[in-house]
């Protein structure tokens, strides 16, 4: 199962892409090893303009960006919570496209500088999963304080934080096994009646 970790962020200074890679690190520790991280800081992507199209003049990456989505079987969105929902970077990346996501697994991660954790956040991103016609995965990985949750070697520095990272890589291999299996089937299953 290929699995990509959206790192919802480009803001200089962001906290969280530490989390992104943390994430990428549990997800290979607990087997899941083909697990790859997205960072959008790297692309730059301008305001839409114009929904991707093949052999237009499109945003430089936006093709490796579609390529990346494609090949994913489940993903991840992680985005730190602004102004009471998910990032404008986030947003923007994922309306370039519409059926890189179709009925895919997808997880969220919050992550912001307060108690609550990106709770806003992630109910949002749920909403948009559900508008692209994926599966949201209930369960949600919420990291409150996120510029007190490393050390400076990266270490994650409260252990129930620690324990929520691995609750939630539990419930996500469950969640995105059974709903890749289950295409699987229906492939199968389609190439044995054409």
């Amino acid at each position: 199962m290929n699995i990509l970790i959206i790192s919802g962020s480009v803001r200089t200074g962001r906290k969280s892409h530490d989390v992104a890679v943390e994430l990428q690190r549990r997800f290979i520790l607990h087997g899941l090893v083909d697990t790859d991280v997205l960072d959008l800081a790297i692309y730059n992507l301008p305001v839409l303009e114009e929904k991707f199209l093949e052999g237009k003049n499109m945003p430089t990456g936006l093709s490796e960006i579609k390529i990346r989505l494609d090949n994913a079987d489940a993903m991840v969105f992680l985005s730190p919570e602004y102004h009471g929902s998910y990032s404008g970077a986030l947003k923007n990346a994922v309306d370039y496209f519409w059926k890189e996501f179709m009925r895919k697994p997808i997880g969220v991660v919050a992550v912001a500088s307060g108690r609550f954790g990106g709770i806003n956040a992630s109910t949002e991103m749920q909403q948009l999963i559900l508008s692209l016609g994926a599966f949201p995965m209930p369960y949600k990985l919420l990291i409150p304080m996120v510029q007190n949750a490393f050390d400076e070697k990266g270490k994650i520095t409260d252990e129930a934080l620690s324990k929520g990272f691995d609750k939630f890589i539990t419930e996500y291999a469950w969640f995105a096994e059974a709903i890749t299996d289950r295409k699987t089937k229906e492939l199968i299953t389609q190439k044995q009646k054409s």
